[in-house]
């Protein structure tokens, strides 16, 4: 990757569906080269695809939190198969410190998020957890 491709993955990371001509005119590159540089980056796996995000004031009525996950032993790897499953974890990340993973939850009431709640924590090899909710989201 050159700095076009970083360029160029910059601005499809502000907004994934500027169309190839103004992505071109951005870059000061012709359509073509910007049409290739994509086929590239997809095909090599660098972009394995695209996205919508929503605001966080379109979810409002979501009920969000961070989960940490400590694991026993060596069951990292047995645990983490179990929270693939899980329909509520919305993104899960392998991490160093007191936690091994965190787990960003997302339910639409509180009775399914304790049901979520209760779900993970029964999952074998996880020896404890700790959630916090999220109130609120601010734009760094």
């Amino acid at each position: 990757m050159d700095d076009t491709d970083r360029q160029l993955i910059a601005l499809l990371r502000d907004d994934a569906r500027l169309p190839v001509t103004d992505l071109a005119r951005r870059l000061r590159v012709a359509r073509g080269t910007v049409v290739n540089r994509l086929r590239r980056l997809e095909a090599s796996g660098v972009i394995s695809g695209y996205t919508v995000r929503l605001r966080p004031e379109a979810e409002a009525h979501r009920i969000r939190a961070w989960m940490g996950i400590a694991v026993e032993g060596n069951t990292s790897a047995a645990v983490l198969r179990a929270l693939r499953g899980e329909p509520a974890i919305a993104t899960l990340h392998s991490t160093n410190g007191r936690w091994d993973f965190m787990a960003e939850l997302r339910a639409d009431t509180l009775e399914a998020f304790d049901r979520a709640l209760g779900r993970i924590r029964n999952i074998e090899g996880i020896a404890s957890t700790e959630t916090s909710i999220l109130l609120s989201t601010h734009k760094v």
